[in-house]
């Protein structure tokens, strides 16, 4: 990935909630290290009341005060008028942003029958997004990475990323295996991790091989096994095409984003022209 002025920005969707104050935790971590901007967007409603606006600016701006006092970092703020679930995806996007970096209760009550809306508001960016659910760990490093190997080509596009949290927070990159009996899926198993095998031995990151036990459903398996080398992230790509089943019933990213650790969970949504060989760093 390739660092230039136009995309050092890291952007925080901040609703006053103690979550958001944790999404910002993991901002600062992760801006320290290469110096980036951080930016709080708050989105309201189509025509709030300039008071609401006004108070959520001055209340956004002393965070950001802190943030900057504290932590040596450029921090501004963002109000963007718009739907919640499009907002943050399309200022994103639009604005050509690093990374966005949002909190989550998870999937409780309402949202078991409406859907997550970490889910709706992270599909449709070509922005990665890492959903938290908890603080940071004060260590600056993020040691022990979760990076799921199954037979889809998207798994190259989120190999990018294993490579740069891998170089710029020390990080060992622990490749989890698909296991499957068909012939033809294990050569695009195979050939999946082969090409993250090779990329990260090109960038001279840690690397270890597992494969599930295929007791349970692959998902089900990435958050135990994360959970029980106590993993600090797991990256993963997003399904290509949600529809209102998935909101209903939790697509698979879902699932990994809920997990009862509350693992940091990077979600890289695919891309038309997704990488098949080559990575752009």
């Amino acid at each position: 990935m390739k660092e230039d002025q136009e995309n050092n920005v890291i952007v925080v969707p901040w609703d006053f909630s103690h979550v958001s104050e944790y999404a910002l935790a993991h901002a600062v971590k992760i801006a320290y290290t290469r110096r980036y901007e951080i930016k709080l967007l708050h989105v309201v409603k189509p025509g709030a009341p300039s008071e609401t606006i006004e108070d959520a600016r001055s209340k956004m701006m002393q965070v950001c005060d802190e943030t900057s006092k504290h932590n040596g970092l450029v921090c501004k703020i963002v109000i963007k008028e718009g739907k919640l679930s499009s907002a943050i995806s399309d200022y994103a996007t639009q604005s050509n942003t690093k990374l966005v970096v949002m909190g989550t209760h998870g999937r409780s009550g309402s949202q078991k029958i409406f859907g997550s809306k970490a889910l709706k508001v992270l599909i449709g960016s070509n922005t990665p997004f890492i959903v938290v659910k908890s603080k940071p760990s004060d260590n600056l490093k993020i040691p022990n990475v979760v990076f799921p190997i199954d037979f889809k080509k998207e798994n190259k596009e989120k190999l990018q990323w294993a490579i740069y949290i891998g170089e710029h927070f020390g990080s060992k990159i622990h490749l989890f295996k698909y296991p499957v009996f068909d012939n033809d899926l294990q050569k695009k198993v195979d050939a999946n991790l082969n090409f993250a095998i090779r990329f990260l031995l090109q960038h001279n990151i840690e690397y270890e091989i597992h494969v599930a036990p295929k007791k349970k459903k692959f998902t089900i398996e990435i958050v135990q096994f994360a959970e029980k080398i106590n993993a600090d992230m797991i990256i993963m790509v997003t399904t290509k095409h949600i529809t209102v089943f998935d909101y209903l019933f939790a697509a698979s990213e879902q699932r990994v984003i809920d997990n009862s650790s509350k693992i940091p969970v990077l979600c890289v949504n695919p891309r038309v022209g997704a990488l098949t060989g080559k990575l752009v760093y």
